[in-house]
């Protein structure tokens, strides 16, 4: 087992909660714990949760006393902690208050209701000592009362209410109740010279006095040595070591393998397999309908990019990703089509999924290279894809499916067709062919192609191929030469043009814009209103003043958004001569305008990732886009739209969305482009490590100038991007006896990986390979090669 040695200022993740892997969490009322080191009142090393928000605060912390002093603050310990081993349920510290005492602390997560502790300590002197240790508890409730001192079954413990629950601090040896003003168990140590002395404490938070007394003594008793050996072996079995040329790196790394496993929660009726929430947070956890239904997006089902990423994350893992991939196609109707977003409680998104399906089949069955698997998949995820194809997804059946929701993309902040924010266009994007579906599709046709001729279904792979190549010349129609990069295009012109303003008025009447363009253009109706309770209006569209056909815009069809409402006509116009509207208040603003897909972000690159691009497009992307300091080349990451004007919009347009920016480095990889690959690999990482320096957290984006956290805590979205590191790497561990290479090593230092038994250094000219039976192989190749025991 690796032994850390982290202080505070170091990269710290200190979240902890039951993991799924040794116990059974409960889903719809899960206690979420977080470590605070220096914070609160007062300061002190300190194990906080809010029950999901059941109470203000509930806090344990330790307090020292000896010769009158007493201390909590590690800043005033003569050495301060140092994190010594972390899972997802378990953290381990080294602290020494007093002078040559040392003391060990460890906390522990068994299950949803309960948190444990035990603390060590060691007399480093020569003479005996007297050291009171306190366990103290501070509950603010959100009713009930606090924490109080009582005996329950001639025990003395502490006790409290809040939200329905009776939280019960328990702690072993026969403590009495303490001194201070906040309550507390303690205990009087005597300690000779070299003398350890060890105990327990736990807490448990359960809808009785009795059942929560019950469970904390029940948790303080169970046998701490053998239940922690089970973790790291668990730990051991799961997660890779990775040892770079930078102890922060490695902790980063380290720190998001514990955090994508600490996210899972065991297979229900629902969804027979272990699936996933996207952040674990003292203030998350609860369902206060008792059936997950009125969970946050946050809590309410798998989605395919984060699933995608989330895999990246486990490569010592492959059985997790097989089971969340299995949980979509449980979600799959008789038409093919599978729901973007199943989750444990039964909760649908009623959206047809992403197309990443069958990329994510591939990838495992690259590692596994078990055809039983990918016969199993193969059929649906082919029915999966034909129902993208279809008249549902593709109206005008040019071969070119459109989107039905923005929620779809995995981008739902895209200024083309967000409608919460007033410098957002809010665009139906049932009008748009967009360069990402393309490519998605591109890229499940190429997989499916993969998959039929590995079964050996050459006609199957045969068409699947021509659909691919159909879809590839497809996307190309989008490609802008002088913006190095592809583009949106209108569904009905094929067309990309810049949007302008053709008429404004006030309330309810006609407004004669008398415009007439070159091409065809499709409106946008905005509604500007203050009124929350302002009606959808109705509006008429004529492309003559006084006659030809009426394009009726129903109030049905208005969606609200930030500041009013909005519409996208289902016409295109080559001019316009009266736009009706009634149904409005006086004071409100009504503008029409043109729509405008010139706009630029981050998905508009994901070409890049099925390699749709010929190498000199690709090139022309690199130079001309990507790494363009005014555009896409920023110190922290590729941002989401950095072409966005408004000072308002700095939070979506600079935000770095790690899993695109994951697909674009595969993208770069599958080119060739391993250094610049290497060089994004490592700006996601420095706004990564930042965060979890400065404020011991992921967060779901960063911003692309200054790396400072943006959006939810500790969400999945910010977690390091270790696959796309093992990737720019040139290295697969496909279990601990085969190992695929190619490339070589572009960072700065080299990278040893240690797996089950298994350690991989790799060096800039060779890799070293020595296999759980210590045979050892040599290989100096950049050619793609499987190394087997």
């Amino acid at each position: 087992m690796r032994d850390w040695s982290l202080r505070p200022g170091d990269p710290l993740y200190l979240t902890l909660a039951a993991d799924a892997r040794l116990s059974e969490p409960d889903y719809l009322n899960d206690h979420i714990w977080e470590l605070e080191i220096g914070s609160g009142e007062p300061p002190a090393i300190s194990l906080r949760t809010t029950y999901g928000l059941r109470a203000r605060s509930m806090r344990l912390f330790l307090r020292f006393t000896e010769d009158g002093q007493t201390i909590t603050d590690p800043g005033a310990f003569v050495s301060q902690p140092r994190l010594r081993r972390f899972y997802p349920n378990f953290l381990a510290l080294d602290l020494s208050p007093f002078e040559n005492l040392d003391v060990t602390t460890e906390y522990w997560i068994p299950e949803s209701h309960a948190a444990a502790g035990r603390v060590t300590l060691t007399n480093r002197g020569t003479v005996t000592r007297n050291i009171q240790l306190e366990v103290a508890g501070s509950l603010a409730p959100l009713d009930g009362q606090s924490l109080t001192p009582l005996q329950q079954q001639m025990v003395n413990v502490l006790a409290g209410q809040t939200g329905g629950l009776f939280p019960v601090v328990f702690m072993t040896g026969g403590p009495k109740p303490g001194p201070g003003a906040h309550p507390s168990l303690m205990l009087d140590l005597e300690l000779g010279p070299g003398v350890t002395r060890q105990l327990t404490f736990a807490q448990a938070a359960k809808e009785t006095l009795k059942a929560s007394f019950e469970l904390a003594r029940h948790t303080a008793a169970r046998p701490w040595e053998a239940e922690r050996a089970r973790i790291e072996m668990f730990d051991a079995s799961q997660t890779v070591d990775i040892h770079t040329g930078d102890p922060e790196w490695d902790a980063a790394l380290a720190f998001s393998q514990r955090a994508a496993l600490g996210l899972f929660f065991n297979g229900t009726e629902h969804l027979r397999h272990p699936s996933y929430v996207w952040s674990r947070q003292p203030d998350q956890g609860f369902s206060r309908k008792g059936d997950g239904s009125d969970y946050p997006p946050a809590w309410n089902g798998q989605t395919p990019l984060e699933t995608y990423y989330l895999t990246s994350l486990l490569p010592g893992a492959p059985e997790l990703g097989r089971g969340l991939l299995h949980n979509f196609l449980l979600a799959q109707g008789v038409s093919g089509e599978i729901d973007h977003k199943p989750g444990l409680a039964g909760q649908r998104s009623k959206l047809s999924a992403a197309p990443m399906l069958a990329a994510l089949a591939w990838r495992m069955y690259e590692v596994s290279g078990d055809e039983s698997f990918l016969a199993d998949v193969f059929p649906k995820l082919q029915d999966f894809f034909r129902s993208w194809l279809s008249f549902e997804h593709d109206e005008d059946r040019d071969g070119l499916p459109q989107w039905d929701h923005p929620l779809q993309t995995g981008f739902e902040d895209n200024p083309l067709f967000d409608l919460w924010n007033p410098w957002s266009q809010g665009v139906d994007i049932t009008f748009v062919h967009t360069p990402e579906l393309a490519a998605l599709l591109c890229h499940e046709a190429d997989c499916l192609a993969r998959m039929a001729a590995k079964l050996g279904q050459a006609e199957e792979a045969a068409a699947l191929k021509a659909q691919a190549d159909s879809l590839k010349s497809r996307l190309e129609e989008s490609w802008n030469e002088g913006a190095a990069l592809y583009g949106y295009r209108d569904r009905d012109t094929g067309l990309t043009q810049e949007g302008q303003i053709l008429a404004q008025g006030s309330g309810s009447g006609s407004l004669k814009p008398k415009a007439a363009f070159k091409q065809p253009v499709r409106l946008q109706i905005e509604i500007q209103t203050q009124n929350p309770g302002a009606r959808r209006p109705e509006v008429e569209i004529r492309e003559f003043a006084t006659k030809g056909e009426v394009e009726t815009i129903a109030a049905h069809q208005f969606r609200w958004r930030s500041g009013g409402l909005a519409a996208t006509s289902q016409k295109v116009y080559k001019r316009v001569g009266r736009v009706k509207v009634t149904g409005l208040d006086a004071e409100d603003q009504v503008i029409v305008r043109s729509v405008d897909l010139t706009s630029e972000d981050h998905t508009l690159l994901l070409p890049l990732w099925p390699g749709v691009p010929d190498p000199q497009r690709a090139e022309l992307m690199l130079k001309g886009a990507l790494q363009d300091p005014k555009r896409f080349d920023r110190p922290f990451g590729i941002p989401a739209a950095p072409l966005l004007s408004d000072p308002e919009a700095d939070s979506v347009g600079m935000s770095v969305h790690i899993p695109w920016n994951h697909l674009i480095g595969e993208g770069l990889v599958a080119y060739g482009l391993r250094a610049e690959a290497a060089r994004l690999t490592g700006r996601l990482m420095q706004a990564v490590i930042q965060s979890l320096k400065q404020t011991r957290a992921f967060y779901q984006r960063y911003h692309a100038g200054h790396g400072s956290g943006m959006g939810e805590r500790n969400a999945l979205s910010g977690f390091a991007p270790l696959g796309l590191f093992l990737q720019t790497l040139g290295v697969t561990i496909l279990s601990q006896r085969r190992v695929r290479l190619e490339g070589r090593n572009p960072f700065p230092w080299p990278v040893t990986l240690k797996y089950k038994g298994l350690t991989v250094v790799r060096n800039p000219d060779e890799t070293v390979i020595t296999f759980p039976n210590g045979a050892e192989t040599t290989v100096t190749s950049t050619e793609a090669v499987i190394v087997s025991e």
